[in-house]
């Protein structure tokens, strides 16, 4: 604390001096009568050559050099003039008044709404009392801080890095999305999902372009799984942007065949593949290659599971309100209105008799859809 005293009025003091040395200087260029007298010698040559001119004396060439030298000369002569106005010494000691207030007053205001001796809080703690509170009302870097630490603590579990990647990617952090994958995939390189997902990470750091980590991401995903779908999209993608327009296609039928006929996929790819059949390829005005897969299948697979998850456990422990406000704000983030309903139709049944429960119901059905069109 003695150090922190010291400190603070040694800044004081440096701060009153410069304030007293600008005053000081200003009182003399006050007293110096302003303006240095050459500047009004080359103001008098610039009114000389124009009255040159207007007699007939100088020709416009020699006029435009002789009054760009003459503005020269006043430009540099006005730099070398002292950087501070003239100001009324009268103003003085209201100056040097307010200059020895000033850390007085400071040390003042501090005591008063200060916290004196108050010790920091850790960085640490601080996420232990995130950890303690709903994440879904938490902002992204808290939630990622979180799950950083979780994932510190569970170091051979790739679960939290797969969520803290997926929370990254939430926020627009695909570099740190890529970051926690690649840490991920070290610890379970069997999983396909975690692959694609690091694929997924690369396409969205590279703005849409499926580059050579995306395509070795999305091949290592399809050697463990062949059926995973956003790896045959992005792919399939990546052979119409190269020019393979049937190869592609042919890969996107085959993805289209494989999906379930109820998947909600199907009806926006079909037309991704209608369209690009009938253009021969991917439109030039269009989104860079793999950007309709941007946040991806694999991210969403993540978001479905970590749902389903929550789910399963109301069905199992039911009385759980916060759990059936989360359910159905999830499903409405995910534009799920049939489940959304069903969900909310089940919470509303079982806590009828509860007015704040059933709110907190309707407001989370209300939450504005953020589904992706990715097949």
């Amino acid at each position: 604390m003695i150090a922190f005293w010291i400190a603070a009025a040694g800044l004081s003091a440096v701060v009153a001096a410069l304030v007293l040395r600008g005053a000081a200087r200003a009182s003399a260029a006050a007293g110096a009568g302003g303006d240095d007298a050459s500047l009004a010698v080359h103001r008098r040559q610039l009114s000389e050559i124009d009255d040159l001119a207007a007699r007939g004396l100088l020709a416009d060439a020699e006029l435009k050099g002789a009054r760009a030298e003459a503005g020269r000369r006043l430009i540099a002569a006005a730099d070398r003039q002292a950087p501070w106005p003239p100001a009324n010494p009268k103003l003085r000691p209201l100056v040097l008044a307010l200059a020895a207030a000033a850390p007085v007053l400071a040390i003042g205001i501090y005591g008063l709404v200060g916290g004196l001796g108050m010790a920091d809080q850790p960085f640490l703690k601080r996420v232990a009392e995130w950890r303690r509170t709903d994440l879904t009302q938490l902002e992204p870097q808290k939630v990622a801080a979180v799950l950083e630490q979780i994932a510190i603590q569970r170091p051979t579990d790739p679960e939290p890095l797969k969520n803290l990647a997926l929370v990254r990617m939430m926020a627009g952090d695909a570099t740190g999305a890529s970051q926690a994958l690649r840490r991920a995939v070290i610890l379970a390189p069997a999983r396909a999902d975690l692959w694609a997902g690091l694929g997924e990470t690369f396409v969205a750091d590279g703005q849409g372009e499926i580059g050579t980590d995306a395509r070795k991401a999305f091949t290592e995903a399809l050697k463990r799984d062949p059926k995973n779908v956003s790896a045959r999209y992005h792919l399939g993608l990546a052979r119409i942007a190269d020019g393979d327009v049937p190869g592609g296609l042919g890969d996107w039928k085959a993805l289209l065949a494989d999906l379930p006929p109820d998947d909600p996929r199907r009806m926006g790819f079909g037309h991704q593949i209608a369209q690009v059949q009938a253009d021969g390829g991917l439109r030039p005005s269009a989104a860079p290659a793999g950007q309709p897969a941007e946040g991806g299948d694999n991210v969403q697979d993540m978001i479905q599971g970590m749902v389903a998850g929550l789910a399963a456990r109301l069905e199992a422990n039911p009385d759980d309100p916060d759990g059936w406000v989360k359910l159905v704000r999830a499903y409405a983030v995910l534009g799920d209105a049939a489940r959304r309903d069903a969900a909310l139709a089940k919470a509303q049944a079982r806590y009828k008799d509860q007015p704040k429960v059933l709110a907190a119901l309707r407001q989370a059905a209300q939450t504005p859809s953020q589904k992706t069109s990715t097949p």
